[in-house]
């Protein structure tokens, strides 16, 4: 699919810069003018996103986010997030409810609710080597809704 305006950013994984990644995307999305409940939604999925990143990818030191978002053709947004990280060993066990690796005061809800608040999520991961999250959203028009 054809991307109509796209931007990419790049920060450190610190947990400052997370309310950064989603200021961002709802500032990007914006254009696709979303409902309240929308952006909200795009919002909480980047920054479980983010947050996976700095504190799964990069437990013991601050390393590199990069955030690309995508605005294609009918009105869909996607969302990567990428990190250089340690990568994910068993990714399908990752992507089970309540399991985490970030200990106790982790949920373990991440994936679960990146899934619930966009219509597709993909996760590609290579132990050692980082990474990559990519969330998509279509953005009903106007006309569209009820």
């Amino acid at each position: 699919m054809k991307a109509v305006n796209y931007i990419k950013l790049e920060f450190p994984g610190r947990s400052s810069n997370e309310a950064l990644a989603r200021a961002a995307a709802a500032a990007f999305a914006l254009q696709l003018d979303p409902t309240l409940e929308e952006l909200g939604d795009i919002k909480t999925a980047v920054s479980e996103a983010v947050t996976n990143c700095i504190v799964h990818a990069y437990p013991d030191t601050v390393g590199k986010i990069r955030m690309r978002l995508r605005v294609l053709e009918g009105g869909l947004l996607e969302i990567a997030v990428q990190d250089w990280g340690c990568g994910i060993e068993d990714l399908q066990r990752a992507r089970e409810p309540l399991f985490t690796t970030g200990g106790e005061e982790r949920s373990g809800m991440g994936f679960t609710i990146m899934e619930s608040f966009m219509d597709k999520l993909r996760v590609r991961s290579r132990p050692g080597r980082g990474t990559t999250v990519v969330m998509q959203r279509r953005v009903r028009s106007r006309a569209e809704r009820p």
